[in-house]
C-alpha cells in the first residue's frame, strides 16, 4: 500500500482569526489543484479538520469527483496557547518545539504527543483501507513528526517540509518512508 502525506499549501494569514480557521490563499488554491493532478485516482482522501486542510482536500476531491473524510487526530500541533505569533516569534518557537520534543513550548502541545497522536491516526486509518492507498491532507509540522517516526529518527526540524504544499510517500504496513519531502510547484 502506498500512502502520501500532503501538507496544505499557502494560507491567508489572519492574525485576528483562530489559526484552525485560516483558509487557503489564491496561490494555495492553485497549488492544491496542481497537487491533485499528481495523486493516483484510486486514493482514499483523509484530511485533518482545520479549514486549510479541508480546503485542500475539497479541491483535490472535487477534481477527482470523489468524497473525502476529515479526522481530527490528523490536526496540526495544538498551539492555541499562543494563537498567532509574528514570524519573528513563531520561527524560534517552532525551532524549540522540534529541539525539545519532550517539553511544552509556550503552552503548545508537546512534539512527542503530537507525533504519537498522528501516528495512531495514520495506523488506524490505514488499517481500515488495506487494499488501496491514502492521501493524508494535513500539516507540514506534524508531517515532519510522522516522517521522523517512519524513518526511525529522532524528532528534528531538519525533517520539516521545504515549503507549504509539499508531500512525501510512505508504506504504513512496513512503517517506512519511501521518499523525502517534495515541494509541488
Amino acid at each position: 500500500m502506498l500512502c502520501t502525506w500532503v501538507s496544505h499549501p499557502e494560507v491567508t494569514v489572519e492574525p485576528a482569526v483562530r489559526i484552525q480557521d485560516w483558509g487557503l490563499s489564491p496561490a494555495g488554491r492553485a497549488r492544491a489543484a496542481r497537487i491533485a493532478a499528481l495523486l493516483p485516482q484510486s486514493f482514499r482522501i483523509v484530511s485533518s479538520s482545520e479549514r486549510k486542510a479541508l480546503d485542500t482536500a475539497e479541491i483535490i476531491s472535487g477534481q477527482r469527483g470523489t468524497e473525502f473524510e476529515a479526522d481530527e487526530d490528523l490536526g496540526e500541533m495544538d498551539r492555541s496557547a499562543t494563537g498567532y505569533l509574528d514570524p519573528s516569534e513563531f520561527e524560534p518557537t517552532v525551532d524549540a518545539f522540534f529541539a525539545e520534543p519532550q517539553r511544552s513550548i509556550r503552552g503548545w502541545e508537546r512534539a512527542v504527543d503530537a507525533q504519537a497522536r498522528v501516528e495512531r491516526a495514520v495506523r488506524r486509518i490505514a488499517a481500515q483501507t488495506p487494499e488501496r492507498g491514502i492521501a493524508f491532507i494535513a500539516h507540514g509540522g506534524v508531517g515532519a513528526l510522522l516522517l521522523a517516526s517512519l524513518r526511525g529518527e529522532r524528532i528534528s526540524r531538519a525533517l520539516d517540509q521545504p515549503a507549504m504544499g509539499s508531500s512525501f510517500t510512505f508504506d504504513p504496513q512496513d512503517w517506512t518512508a519511501l521518499s523525502s519531502w517534495e515541494h509541488v510547484r
